[in-house]
């Protein structure tokens, strides 16, 4: 064991820790009430329509929301106070998603669900960045994977609750109905983060010009790019989000409209698939200091990539669940080192303009990707789409054994 293992070790246990301890709650709440609206936003489409490319087409104007957003992103969260941005974000997201079902009760307002989620996107990228920056300001930098992992999991335990209590909100009051319990979810945290404290770094700035914010922009994105396996991740992670991006809406199409399934068993599926999430959150902190950060992120691709080329070939419900929980899992374990590493490497100053520009990045092909998986899904089945999307994540975790990714071993 190693001293800073053993620091680790004998550091009280986070949950213990009253300004992290809240942040978590309140998040984890917040990550039930959006399992509503994963299920319930897709389906209140389907309803209306029957059209997966349309699924897919709602799913690309929010990440082209979001993408636009986490440009400017990086520059609010260091610049802003984080837990007032943070509270910002969750109200004006109650605002949003609870204007749904008020809309409702004239009748589907389709055009309405093309409205809220782009906004409510863009507001969610704003608070991402903000997130990923306050971490640090809740635990000690050692504590970092850890914090992320705990974090995860028990997103995943309520993401498996959330999506069970969808299906059956949603069959028995409507999806419209299910839309409200995430607007509701986001008021509850952004009342629980006014009790949280963050240790914020404070950096005096000027008054901002167009001048000022594309040198505090080219800043981020100079740290990000001059650091050789953050700059591999980001491309790397960029082509697998475009092949991943539309995979829910072809899980929900796959599993309602392929095997028969209704809304209560697309959400079963999705909140039992979310158990691969638990595992290999709790596993992704022993399993980097054990192998090093290039093979637990290499490996866990792999492992996705493997998951995603079976599911659509799969025709029963137990099936299609136990791989969907294997690459979320592997999802998980990959994008909780990426997010560490970065918050490990990156000054404080600077970690909301990095994770704007990695986001930026990492999501410019995420849109498209979802609009060509679930276009071709439509098109040419699920089983095919789901063929060339899981090899093309396998090929993503290869060609990183040609990168730096894979001489990094620190854990």
């Amino acid at each position: 064991m190693t001293a800073r293992t053993a620091e680790a070790d004998s550091s009280p246990a986070l949950w213990r820790d009253r300004d992290f301890a809240v942040f978590w709650s309140a998040q984890t709440l917040s990550v039930v009430g959006d399992g509503f609206a994963s299920v319930a936003v897709p389906l209140l489409v389907l309803q209306v329509t029957g059209s997966v490319a349309l699924m897919g087409l709602l799913t690309a104007v929010a990440g082209v929301a979001a993408v636009a957003t986490a440009v400017f992103a990086g520059v609010l969260a260091d610049r802003a106070d984080r837990r007032r941005l943070l509270i910002g974000c969750d109200l004006a997201r109650a605002v949003l998603f609870a204007a749904v079902p008020v809309a409702w009760l004239w009748g589907p307002q389709l055009w309405l669900l093309y409205v809220v989620l782009p906004a409510s996107a863009a507001v969610g990228m704003i608070f991402r960045v903000a997130y990923v920056a306050a971490v640090p300001g809740l635990v000690d930098v050692r504590r970092i994977t850890e914090a992320n992992g705990k974090l995860s999991a028990s997103y995943a335990i309520a993401g498996i609750g959330g999506p069970l209590l969808a299906g059956v909100v949603a069959a028995s009051f409507g999806y419209a109905t299910a839309v409200a319990v995430n607007a509701a979810s986001f008021a509850v945290s952004a009342l629980a983060l006014c009790a949280v404290r963050l240790r914020q770094v404070r950096v005096e700035r000027t008054a901002l010009t167009l001048a000022g914010l594309r040198r505090e922009l080219l800043d981020g994105a100079l740290f990000l790019w001059h650091h050789p396996v953050l700059r591999s991740l980001t491309v790397l992670l960029s082509v697998f989000l475009f092949l991943t991006y539309g995979l829910d809406d072809v899980l929900i199409y796959h599993v309602g409209h392929n095997l028969g399934g209704s809304g209560r068993t697309v959400g079963l599926v999705l909140g039992l698939a979310a158990g691969g999430t638990v595992v290999g959150s709790l596993m992704v902190a022993p399993l980097r200091r054990r192998i090093g950060f290039g093979a637990t992120w290499s490996g866990s691709m792999a492992v996705a990539g493997v998951a995603v080329a079976a599911v659509g070939s799969v025709r029963t419900v137990p099936a299609v669940t136990a791989l969907a929980a294997a690459y979320l899992g592997g999802v998980a374990v990959g994008a909780i080192c990426s997010l560490s590493l970065r918050q490990e490497v990156t000054p404080n100053h600077l970690l909301g303009r990095v994770t704007s520009v990695f986001w930026a990045t990492h999501y410019a092909l995420g849109p498209l990707g979802a609009a060509v998986v679930t276009w071709g899904a439509e098109a040419y089945g699920v089983p095919l789409v789901c063929a060339v999307a899981g090899g093309g994540c396998v090929l993503v975790a290869l060609a990183a054994l040609a990168t730096p990714v894979a001489r990094t071993r620190s854990g």
